[in-house]
């Protein structure tokens, strides 16, 4: 065989021996790396692991470690490690950790030394500046505040040399020149700076970018410059003048920029040409100084987004002057001394229509992925030799003992994993030789997944179990015959000698029980065929006379299963006593949720039989059928109930059939006499109203508008609801037994919940229900000097405390609420939009609450109409009922409806206004700081601030009044770098 035959116990093909049989690698028997791989190699540098989304970090660490005069400064800065071990030496017990954002690069710098793993951790200096390592930062806001925060640091130190370090190296001045046109007066403004930031639009080369830094800005009309001289305001010029330069210039290539369509920063992916010297002088305002720079590290972004990608850099080493690419724990030397761009180009656009690259001449390059250009001043002074303090140095050591003994621990292991390895190949080879069973000789089965198991190199196997193919009399069950491998006895012994397990199942293992009942049962299945076929015959004979049975209609379209589903039920119990047996817990309560839906499925001729047991009435359910057919199918069906075609119907079940019609004609009766009764109650329009208090009475009662709905639906369909036998009243009263709305509630938002009710009608209500509390509102008139006036009281009184209680909750649900809908409407031309944002409260409309009622089972309607007079159960439910109403008092009587210029949102109580101002950007295309919004007339201004706190409550309309656009792109993109941020406390911002 090519393959293993699944339902064939005598093949022992493609079970997983190929593995196994032949020559073998010694490598397949372990699955460990060769630790000598993780070692640095000769005359190479130590890469930094990514710790998710850290490559941005990684290539500047790399970069500053190449900077000699950096390194040696961060060098001879004091640390608390350097005290420490000059008291007690390094503790050989604990793992150092740095204190300071100095002595964690210090450390990282001489592991980049002198350590002897290929890659180090960073994740103690990452974890310093608190920044998220799942979320990439940008790489040239991370550049600007680390070096504000070194600096910072080091300006505490005594030693010049490293005081000023971050200046001498990185700082450089310039002066914001203005003069003016009509006197010439110059003023000047000087500024330091750490990076020039180039714009890149439109431009090909590096010095167009610096030209354009440096060009002159007209200032006139509304943008005119007041001069101190002429007193007034004047046309002028301003631009930049370059004073001097450090010795490491960094530029700023601003390929992230903010587009103002889509709200978001992209990234421009244009060549810019840049040379490997740059001479600096035809920009400086001094000419007679050396501004030769060469090139000494380009920073790479691999990616089309602004959002996401991959940060590499390619770094010239100062002391030979070679260039190497880092790409985290991978560096790779270039060849020639030469630095070699090309494959990182390619990966910029996916797309086929890329822009096609420009030539390049010697010495000069070109790039549309570099964000950063860093130029050192060409001296030929000979590079430093940076040695490690022997503290750090100390430690060093310690990290390459501990590198020292992981790889002669991986060592070992995978020199145990091969002798183990050697030793099954050997038995593997040996023992399937002697695994198949020979004609007439003993055998034994065993499971086919063990054996794959065994066979499987990377799991240990474990001891043999049976039981699972075990029937209900303790042997081998045929059908588990397909998983099953029959082997030697040979081969059997050696395995449970060496793994242990069972039961054995030898020769005379197979059950001949089992065997003899599936042989009977397909003999019943074949002759099931035949029987099919003759009972289909009979059926289409006419039944004369009263020669026939009943039978039910469903039962006859379903027999030849159901005599299948029997037919199979000993095989399904004996494996379910099986699963049993062996303990499985997960099968028997699956047997046993199986075995009460099969106890709820009614058996053969079943459908016909009425509750007590007799033949249903419905003639519809059942037909008659001939005496031979019948005969047939009680050979399958022996204990289908049986009746004759002149068998009477159920007494019993035509007496329930007459008083059922007689009930619907009650209920219709009912139905139609309360309606009469109460044709006020039936129609809104009749119904007093307590805002327009009618002249003709001073007293109205109160019932639940619930009681209403309920009744209403018994009146439209009796035939299909219950009546109505009570008023639950006590929905409306708190559990003291007071009112809980005000009279000015019930003209207003609570007028949804009651339903008020002529004099004349509450007594025929109190006639036709059970009335469990009456509920009156007087008015009393008083005379005044300014005219009659009226006062309102009701019985029973208002309840003040739990009044209070039930606004707190409406206003608390108000307050707490998820994924609610609102909606924004931007204002078009100082156009304003006036809406009444207060919260009408209101129950579910009589149709809704129909279709839910009408789905409870009877008995559930509503627990108010079926309450007793007792007082602890009246209590209880009351209780019970103000708990509903609080629920019910959020709820609001109408939605809004959108209008042109508006959209909805989903939003939740405790999300800010910036995450909604978020929102709205991806809605409507407007940034956030270009968004004014108002609720009510209300600003809404506090970015930190939360909706709920804000007074934002579900269904609420937000103004957005957008400003107009703005030309100050860099405002804008220093807008979009804070609102992202750094976070922790490396989250201040830069100069």
């Amino acid at each position: 065989c090519r393959r293993n035959c699944r339902g064939n116990p005598n093949c022992l093909v493609g079970i997983g021996e190929h593995v196994w049989l032949g020559e073998i690698d010694e490598n397949s028997f372990h699955n460990i790396d060769d630790p000598n791989c993780e070692r640095r190699k000769k005359n190479a540098f130590v890469g930094l692991t990514n710790l998710g989304a850290t490559c941005y970090v990684n290539t500047f660490l790399q970069m500053w470690f190449l900077n000699l005069e950096l390194r040696q400064a961060l060098y001879l800065c004091p640390s608390t490690c350097g005290e420490y071990a000059d008291r007690e030496g390094v503790p050989k017990d604990k793992d150092y950790e740095p204190q300071t954002i100095c002595e964690h690069l210090q450390y990282l710098f001489a592991l980049l030394q002198n350590s002897k793993r290929r890659y180090i951790d960073p994740s103690g200096f990452v974890k310093a500046l608190g920044l998220d390592t799942g979320q990439q930062q940008d790489a040239q806001e991370f550049s600007k505040l680390f070096m504000s925060l070194l600096e910072d640091t080091l300006s505490k130190q005594k030693n010049p040399d490293v005081r000023n370090i971050v200046q001498k190296q990185f700082c450089g001045e310039y002066a914001y020149v203005t003069v003016c046109n009509q006197c010439g007066r110059e003023s000047k403004l000087v500024s330091k700076f750490y990076e020039l930031e180039l714009n890149i639009q439109g431009h090909k080369q590096l010095t167009d970018c610096i030209t354009e830094f440096l060009k002159e800005e007209k200032l006139e009309g509304d943008n005119r410059y007041f001069c101190e001289t002429c007193q007034s305001k004047q046309n002028a010029t301003r631009k930049i003048r370059l004073l001097s330069l450090p010795c490491t210039l960094n530029l700023q290539l601003m390929r992230f920029v903010f587009d103002r369509q889509t709200g978001h920063k992209k990234k421009l992916n244009t060549y810019i040409g840049f040379s490997e010297l740059l001479d600096m002088e035809p920009f400086m305002e001094q000419k007679n100084g050396v501004y030769i720079y060469e090139l000494s590290a380009v920073l790479i972004h691999r990616g089309v987004s602004a959002y996401s990608g991959h940060y590499i850099a390619h770094v010239k080493d100062p002391q030979t002057g070679e260039w190497y690419k880092f790409n985290d724990e991978d560096i790779e030397k270039m060849e020639g001394k030469k630095l070699q761009l090309g494959i990182e180009e390619d990966l910029a656009e996916p797309s086929k229509s890329q822009t096609r690259k420009p030539k390049c001449g010697k010495g000069t390059h070109c790039s549309r992925n570099a964000y950063m250009l860093v130029y050192r001043l060409q001296t030929r002074e000979k590079s430093l030799t940076v040695e490690v303090p022997a503290v750090l140095q100390e430690l060093v050591e310690r990290d390459n003992c501990k590198f020292e003994e992981w790889c002669n621990e991986m060592a070992e292991m995978r020199k145990q994993s091969v002798a183990r390895g050697k030793i099954k190949h050997e038995e593997v080879k040996e023992l399937y030789k002697r695994l198949p069973a020979e004609a007439g000789s003993p055998y034994d089965f065993i499971s086919f997944e063990w054996l794959q198991k065994w066979l499987d190199e990377s799991t240990s196997p474990k001891p043999i179990d049976n039981t699972a193919c075990l029937c209900s009399h303790g042997k081998l069950h045929p059908d588990k015959i397909s998983i099953m491998k029959r082997i030697s006895e040979y081969a059997a012994d050696f395995f449970y000698r060496r793994y242990g397990g069972g039961p054995r199942l030898n020769v005379k293992a197979l059950c001949k029980d089992c065997v003899v009942e599936r042989c009977r049962i397909l003999r019943l299945k074949n002759q099931l065929n035949k029987d099919y076929k003759t009972v289909t015959n009979l059926l289409k004979i006419t039944v004369k006379g009263n020669d026939g049975f009943w039978v039910g209609k469903a039962s006859l379209r379903s027999w030849r299963q159901l005599a299948l589903e029997q037919l199979n039920e000993q095989d399904e119990d004996a494996e379910h006593s099986n699963g049993k047996m062996n303990g499985n817990a997960q099968n028997k309560d699956e047997s046993n949720e199986e075995k009460r839906e099969e106890e709820e499925e009614l058996n053969f001729n079943e459908d016909i039989v009425c509750p007590h047991g007799d033949l249903c009435i419905s003639k519809n359910e059942r037909r008659a059928v001939s005496k031979e057919a019948w005969e047939k199918l009680k050979q399958y069906f022996p204990k289908a109930p049986e009746f004759p075609n002149n068998r009477e119907c159920c007494s019993q079940c035509k007496i329930l059939e007459r008083e059922g019609e007689e009930n619907e004609a009650l209920h219709k009766t009912m139905a139609s006499e309360q309606k009469t009764s109460l044709q006020n109650l039936f129609h809104d329009k009749c119904r007093p109203c307590l805002g327009s208090w009618p002249q003709e009475t001073d007293e109205l009662y109160i019932v639940s508008q619930f009681f209403v709905e309920e009744w209403r639906k018994f009146v439209r369909r009796p035939t299909r609801c219950s009546p109505v036998s009570s008023v639950g009243n006590s929905a409306l009263l708190c559990p003291h037994g007071g009112l809980m709305f005000t009279y000015a509630s019930m003209t207003k938002e609570d007028s949804k919940l009651i339903a008020l009710i002529w004099p004349s009608e509450w007594e025929r209500i109190q006639k036709l229900f059970v009335v469990d509390h009456a509920i009156k509102i007087t008015r009393m008139r008083a005379a005044g000097a300014d005219g009659e006036s009226a006062l309102y009281t009701s019985e029973p009184q208002l309840c003040p405390e739990c009044r209070e209680g039930l606004l707190c909750q409406q206003q608390r649900d108000l307050r707490e609420y998820t994924q609610a809908t609102i909606y924004i409407h931007k204002v078009v031309d100082n156009k304003k939009v006036m809406k009444d944002a207060a919260p009408e409260l209101n129950v579910s409309s009589s149709e809704a609450e129909e279709e839910r009622e009408e789905n409870k089972p009877e008995g559930e309607q509503d627990p108010d109409f079926n309450q007793t007079n007792g007082g602890a159960k009246r209590q209880k439910i009351a209780h019970q009922s103000y708990i509903a109403y609080q629920k019910q008092g959020i709820r609001r009587s109408t939605r809004h409806r959108k209008v042109r210029g508006e959209k909805a949102l989903l939003v939740s109580a405790n999300q800010t206004l910036k995450e909604l101002k978020i929102q709205i950007m991806h809605a409507f295309s407007v940034a956030p700081f270009d968004q004014n919004l108002s609720i009510d007339g209300k600003i809404l201004s506090d970015d930190t601030a939360t909706l709920g706190n804000l007074g934002v409550i579900p269904e609420s309309v937000i103004l957005l009044k957008a400003d107009e656009p703005i030309a100050d792109y860099a405002a804008m993109d220093d807008v979009m770098q804070g609102e992202r941020g750094t976070s922790g406390r490396f989250g201040v911002r830069g100069r």
